[in-house]
């Protein structure tokens, strides 16, 4: 039976988390069917962009995406420090960006309306803006609003009613920077493994793509969250590795799996020293990270996984 999601989200264990979306029976979130010949291509951008824009109104960074036939796949970072660091007013102007919201609160912002409140109204606003400021921080409702977007539009698009996703999105939580950095890989080589991308640099709708493409129009890459600039000055909030240091390491992770030797598993060695981590253990999260894990992924649960016979 499946954990219920309080128990599988713990800020406290980890902010970062693994999440999948998958499509129920033969319901397409893009791809073309080879049964009808219909294409549902442009069904990636609706994704990218839904899930970039819940990214600038969430207290949450999105590390790693990608946009596959029938399922999604995400890496968040769930900023709890900067959604309590927020001013009641902007909560409400970020949560209205996707909801309407009450009547009090759209009075709240605006100013000529704002002083004919009532204390009673005040109070309200006050205690919505106390929910909405949990909910920008969390998983659940960051997914909730990704997927039932999408599926109304699909829906409406396909002309018909009923269950698009399956019930439930499946999480993980990364326990350390081994799990994170081996999830991310993982996510963005799922076009390479699925057999729809050359090599990573060609993975369109993924967000090592999308880093790529901002990086040589000199775009800030919210909200995506950013890598360090060097490795010896780390920053708060960015993740601990250089965007050089983790194409190469994405493409040393592709290409011990390709060769399976020694050659390969000497060059992978050396990218993933930092992390404390040997390549075995390295290769289960980085490949096999859904079908070996549960709703938690470590390098101490994939030495486990590995002694399993």
């Amino acid at each position: 039976m499946p954990q219920p999601r309080k128990h599988q989200i713990c800020l406290a264990d980890t902010p970062f988390y693994h999440c999948i979306s998958r499509c129920v029976r033969r319901a397409y979130l893009c791809g073309k069917d080879k049964l009808t010949g219909r294409s549902y291509e442009h069904r990636r951008k609706w994704v990218e962009n839904r899930l970039l824009l819940l990214g600038q109104v969430f207290a949450v960074d999105i590390c790693a995406y990608a946009v596959m036939h029938n399922h999604t796949h995400v890496v968040l970072h769930i900023n709890e420090k900067q959604a309590s660091s927020w001013t009641d007013e902007e909560v409400l102007v970020r949560w209205h960006r996707l909801h309407k919201g009450m009547i009090c609160c759209r009075k709240y912002l605006n100013n000529k309306e704002r002083n004919s409140l009532s204390d009673a109204e005040l109070d309200t606003v006050s205690q919505m803006a106390k929910v909405y400021r949990k909910r920008l921080c969390d998983v659940s409702w960051f997914m909730r609003l990704l997927n039932e977007f999408i599926a109304r539009k699909a829906n409406q698009e396909d002309d018909c009613t009923g269950r698009f996703w399956e019930g439930r999105f499946k999480s993980q939580a990364l326990l350390d920077e081994a799990a994170l950095f081996a999830c991310m890989a993982y996510v963005d080589l799922n076009p390479v493994r699925a057999g729809i991308a050359s090599s990573p640099e060609s993975t369109d709708f993924t967000s090592l793509k999308k880093r790529i493409l901002l990086s040589r129009h000199g775009k800030p890459l919210k909200p995506l969250m950013p890598f360090t600039q060097t490795n010896m000055n780390r920053q708060e909030n960015t993740l601990n590795i250089t965007f050089s240091d983790y194409i190469e390491l994405i493409k040393s992770t592709l290409e011990a799996k390709r060769r399976s030797g020694n050659n390969g598993f000497s060059e992978l060695h050396s990218q993933i020293s930092g992390f404390d981590v040997n390549v075995e253990s390295w290769q289960c999260m980085s490949f096999e990270i859904e079908k070996r894990f549960g709703a938690k992924v470590s390098v101490e649960i994939a030495n486990r996984r590995l002694t399993v016979v």
